[in-house]
């Protein structure tokens, strides 16, 4: 099974952002989604260091694909999401809107933010180029190995969520700016106060979400730590993991001792619990009642 880094979510200082790709061409991982997920503001801090990381991960022998962004709201967006094909690189659609700009017969792979819940919009996506699909981190497994099922008779590659908080929706809102008591447009980049997101609880203190500028999060990081063997005979790829802040390409490590067989779900997640976001891990959206719910022995 392939190990895949998603985009980054989180707004992080150029320097910070260099440092963690420079860091990938010693991970184990097969493939490096780059760029801009959520905000189109955060692009320009890092866009010039851009060419440099797509060269050290090439060098590396990783496969580099661009992000679209998530929600294309502006003129200069579509011009940004446009200007994505000039890079040569394969491009992952995250808002439907990129394909106006992927001329027919041009592959592409689609990202967790495309609602691919049936074989019917999975089989029109490969129609149109798809080549790999990132399913939606909410699909119970029973769906996720009738979509794999699919794929192969279509020569296309599924590839789900393996670690980091679960990307929930998109707004045309900025929560962050709307803490400090700014607009959008004024909103000062407050988001980068915040390396994996806010969290946010309810009223009585209970772990509710994160925010993280335009976004919202799980409260809780997603692992799919012990389900790899059941993703691999579902027909499943790859596994995605989202960057997070703390030792990145040692949690790559672990999880390619575990896809290998060299540790158990138990002993990956015991690992990489210190480190989540939020705390607590969670992987109940593919076989439990309730997306938080926690299928380990530690909650």
């Amino acid at each position: 099974m392939e190990l895949t880094v998603g985009p980054n979510q989180f707004f992080w200082e150029a320097p910070r952002w260099a440092k963690f790709y420079a860091g990938l061409a010693r991970a184990p991982v097969d493939r490096v989604v780059l760029g801009e997920l959520v905000c189109s503001k955060r692009l320009p801090f890092y866009q010039d260091r851009l060419p440099e990381a797509i060269e050290v991960l090439a060098d590396a022998g990783k496969e580099v694909v661009l992000t679209s962004l998530a929600l294309v709201t502006l003129k200069r967006e579509r011009r940004m999401t446009a200007d994505l094909l000039a890079m040569g690189l394969e491009v992952e659609v995250n808002d439907l809107t990129a394909l106006a700009h992927l001329p027919e017969g041009v592959e592409f792979s689609v990202g967790p933010l495309v609602n691919v819940y049936n074989e019917g919009t999975l089989a029109w996506l490969a129609a149109r180029g798809a080549r790999r699909i990132c399913l939606p981190p909410e699909l119970p497994l029973d769906s996720v190995r009738v979509l794999a099922r699919a794929a192969a008779d279509l020569g296309v590659s599924i590839e789900v969520w393996g670690h980091g908080r679960l990307p929930l929706a998109i707004s045309g809102r900025c929560y962050h700016a709307r803490l400090h008591g700014r607009t959008k447009d004024n909103c000062q980049f407050a988001c980068g106060d915040d390396p994996d997101g806010r969290a946010v609880d309810t009223l009585d203190g209970q772990p509710f979400l994160a925010v993280n500028g335009v976004q919202t999060l799980s409260a809780s990081t997603a692992s799919m730590a012990h389900h790899v063997e059941a993703l691999a005979e579902a027909g499943v790829s790859a596994l995605r993991l989202s960057p997070q802040s703390g030792d990145f390409v040692r949690l790559c490590r672990l999880y390619r001792d575990r896809v290998a067989g060299g540790m158990d779900g138990e002993a990956l997640s015991a690992a990489l619990l210190p480190e989540v976001a939020g705390g607590a891990l969670s992987d109940g959206f593919l076989n439990g009642p309730c997306g938080a719910d926690w299928s380990g022995g530690r909650a």
